[in-house]
């Protein structure tokens, strides 16, 4: 008997895979040593470990529709949300999607937050042998994946130059003082927001839609939102000065921002965003598309080993 693929030598020899995606400079670089400790833990639960180093950008996802195209068991992303965001849009598309693992090693990892896996390495990497498994939603924005949030607006551009040291050195709040630097200075930009048969149009610095509860490492921002309730939680902030700023802020940290008077807050399953100015935008704390944009969601499309 030939096998064939990957696939039909698993249901052959009944073997579990498994396929470690690491990015080796995250986590100042402790991301080789963590790979040895997810691999002693994978081979514990009965799986043959095949890893992946990324080099360049996209590498995460061409290896995951590697992992999926060859009906790997699970995926385990290792490193940041950047990791993440490129490993899971390697399943988009995808006939077969296998289980995901995460070790989080980045600053942030709104993910991880958002699914109560911990954030210390070594206790995430005992997740791994978790037999629980959490359904979550992922969203689209135009071609492509995200898992937590995805943001339009001169705001959203200036997140987009937070350098890798600022996340190293100050973790969350590197985000909020650069939006408060914005918004000190706001630019509004014209938006035009299409959602379930509704619209709104008018100026603002920044609209978010967001899939957890946690944006930028504060867990508070959208409380109600939840992995798995199909759901898009969004938020247009509207031309704020100094003032109104700081109200925000605080609103922001008491997790009641939806209800300030210069936030409109609304939840969809689908929402295009459009301007008359080339406006950019953060996916998952990356640079995005330029509008316009089409949201949607894809209600418990992921399965992922949880505590």
């Amino acid at each position: 008997m030939i096998i064939r693929t990957y696939a039909e030598r698993n249901v052959y020899m009944n073997q579990k895979r498994a396929m470690i995606i690491v990015n080796p400079s995250s986590g100042k670089e402790e991301a080789p040593r963590r790979v040895v400790e997810v691999e002693r833990v994978l081979a514990e639960q009965g799986y043959e470990v095949l890893i992946q180093e990324t080099a360049q950008e996209l590498d995460a996802t061409r290896y995951c529709i590697s992992a999926c195209t060859e009906a790997f068991d699970l995926v385990v992303s290792i490193g940041g949300d950047g990791t993440l965001h490129e490993t899971i849009n390697g399943m988009m598309n995808q006939s077969h999607r296998p289980r995901l693992g995460l070790v989080p090693l980045g600053t942030v990892n709104d993910f991880a937050r958002a699914l109560s896996i911990p954030l210390r390495p070594e206790d995430a990497i005992q997740t791994l042998a978790s037999s629980k498994v959490q359904r979550v939603d992922m969203g689209t924005i135009n071609n492509q994946l995200f898992a937590n949030v995805a943001a339009a607006g001169a705001l959203a551009e200036s997140l987009s130059a937070v350098t890798s040291e600022e996340k190293s050195r100050l973790g969350s709040l590197a985000y909020l003082k650069e939006g408060l630097k914005e918004l000190v200075h706001s630019h509004a930009v014209p938006m035009t927001i299409h959602y379930d048969n509704q619209v709104w149009e008018g100026e603002s610095p920044l609209f978010l839609a967001a899939l957890t509860n946690s944006v930028g490492g504060f867990e508070r921002l959208a409380p109600e939102a939840s992995v798995d309730d199909g759901l898009l939680h969004c938020f247009v902030i509207k031309d704020l000065n100094l003032f109104k700023t700081m109200t925000a802020s605080l609103s922001l940290l008491f997790g009641s921002l939806k209800n300030h008077k210069d936030v409109h807050y609304f939840t969809a399953k689908s929402v295009t965003v459009s301007s008359t100015e080339p406006v950019r935008t953060n996916v998952d704390g990356e640079e995005g598309p330029i509008l316009p944009i089409t949201l949607s969601i894809l209600p418990r499309h992921l399965e992922v080993l949880v505590p």
